[in-house]
């Protein structure tokens, strides 16, 4: 386990920082098209909005409300906030855009604001932060929340893990989450830029090979 919270690198956060806002800048300039085809597409397959913004802890525990395409029927949320296996609160488009993940694009917005960076710990909604150990949530939050990580790659089916447990939040909170705040500690203590290259190449690889 990685003991005491990192140490602060102002450099290095400040090249990651220019590489998200060229990265996710680009980004969404060169795939505004394909968004807006989603967008169209969400719009008409179900009644609500385009996006679903939810509230998060972001670096710091500054809450942000995080934007992805709404992959469910409007009410969802007042029925939990846990997805599990065949979902059926879940729209017909949103079953294709959570299995690619293409949900999660619009995040790139998030990147460009600064409330998110392309690569670091998913954020978290506030219930889940709060069950953090004191220490555990100073490390994580300690670098800004990101759209991908190794723990998103390495539990992309989160999902179906929960669909097999009796009681899928108590699974989480044991289970599933004790899991994701290792490595989101790790990451908040080793990041460098090779490394969020390399996660993010691994995510779409990850993606396309699914």
């Amino acid at each position: 386990m990685i003991s005491g919270p990192p140490s602060p690198r102002p450099g290095s956060m400040c090249v990651k920082r220019l590489f998200d806002l060229v990265a996710g800048g680009c980004g969404l300039l060169l795939l505004s098209p394909f968004l807006l085809a989603i967008a169209l597409w969400v719009r008409l397959d179900s009644p609500g909005p385009v996006f679903f913004r939810q509230v998060r802890v972001g670096r710091g525990g500054v809450e942000f409300r995080i934007h992805k395409f709404r992959t469910m029927c409007v009410d969802a949320e007042a029925r939990g906030q846990l997805t599990v296996g065949a979902d059926a609160r879940v729209t017909r488009a949103g079953r294709v855009l959570r299995k690619t993940k293409l949900d999660e694009l619009p995040q790139l917005l998030d990147v460009v604001l600064g409330d998110m960076s392309l690569v670091g710990p998913r954020p978290e909604v506030p219930r889940y932060v709060a069950q953090y150990p004191a220490d555990v949530r100073e490390r994580v939050l300690s670098v800004r929340p990101g759209i991908t990580d190794w723990a998103s790659i390495r539990m992309i089916d989160e999902n179906d893990i929960l669909a097999g447990a009796d009681d899928p939040e108590r699974a989480y909170l044991e289970r599933v989450l004790p899991e994701k705040l290792d490595y989101y500690q790790r990451y908040a203590a080793t990041h460098t830029l090779c490394e969020d290259v390399r996660i993010l190449f691994a995510t779409i690889i990850k993606i396309v090979t699914r």
